[in-house]
């Protein structure tokens, strides 16, 4: 019995010193006996992103590259893009970011319009940030009319923006918005609306209920979008992307004077 404890001890002492483990359940493996590879492991392809903006920026997707960056409300960027005689002042939704809304501005810009996006956070009610926004774009120089563009809660606010500027306005385009009854009786502008048919904010039902009260837009216009839910600028993103576009642009075309 002595000299079966003395060579359990040698194994143990063996396993230690080779760097094995004494293991309560199964036994340690042993060596491995595989050939050794004849060629090196592949080396995983690098990927590359776009740089992060260090300079001037608006949410890191527009630079001073792409247009004029400015500051507001204290330290809040935003950019004028494009130098055509007609602007378009664009309020996301909520949630959002101008990041999502370059589609439209890249289209409207190449159709001769020039655009501000601007960030904002919530305690600028998007009523007053279009209202700030325009008064600002129509200031720099060659601006001549101004068209509102609003997505969800931006879209709902620009018809009273409007209301509140009056003559300088060309325009309204509501992408997903629910413009209230009183709002919309009393707009004497061009009114664009468009979203999805089965869309909780700004679907179908909100889109005619507005259309019926807007008597007196001397243009009153709606585009449903058949059997989606999509939402705001995600209506850019998706297959109807380009025809939202396309009726957009051509709205403004007629109305711009």
């Amino acid at each position: 019995m002595r000299a079966l404890v003395g060579v359990v001890g040698l194994m143990v002492g063996v396993l230690t010193a080779c760097g094995g483990a004494v293991g309560t359940g199964a036994a340690a493996p042993g060596p491995s006996t595989a050939p050794a590879a004849t060629s090196p492991a592949p080396v995983p392809e690098a990927t590359t992103s776009a740089p992060i903006p260090t300079g001037p920026n608006v949410s890191g997707c527009f630079t001073e590259a792409d247009g004029k960056i400015f500051k507001h409300d204290g330290d809040l960027p935003g950019v004028i893009t494009g130098d055509g005689p007609v602007g378009v002042v664009i309020t996301y939704e909520r949630r959002g970011n101008v990041c999502t809304w370059r589609p439209l501005s890249d289209r409207l810009v190449a159709a001769g319009y020039r655009v501000l996006l601007y960030a904002r956070t919530s305690a600028i009610l998007p009523e007053d940030g279009a209202v700030a926004m325009a008064k600002r774009l129509a200031k720099e120089p060659g601006v001549k009319r101004i068209f509102l563009v609003g997505g969800s809660i931006g879209a709902t606010t620009a018809v009273p923006a409007a209301l509140r500027l009056g003559s300088e306005v060309a325009g309204v385009v509501a992408v997903s918005g629910e413009i209230s009854v009183e709002n919309a009786a009393r707009l004497t502008v061009p009114l664009l609306q468009i979203g999805s048919a089965n869309d909780g904010y700004g679907g179908a039902d909100d889109l005619a209920t507005a259309h019926a009260a807007a008597t007196k837009a001397p243009d009153n216009q709606t585009m449903v979008i058949p059997g989606e839910s999509l939402h705001a600028s995600a209506l850019f993103a998706s297959p109807h992307g380009k025809d939202v576009l396309d009726r957009i642009v051509a709205f403004m075309d007629r109305h711009k004077g």
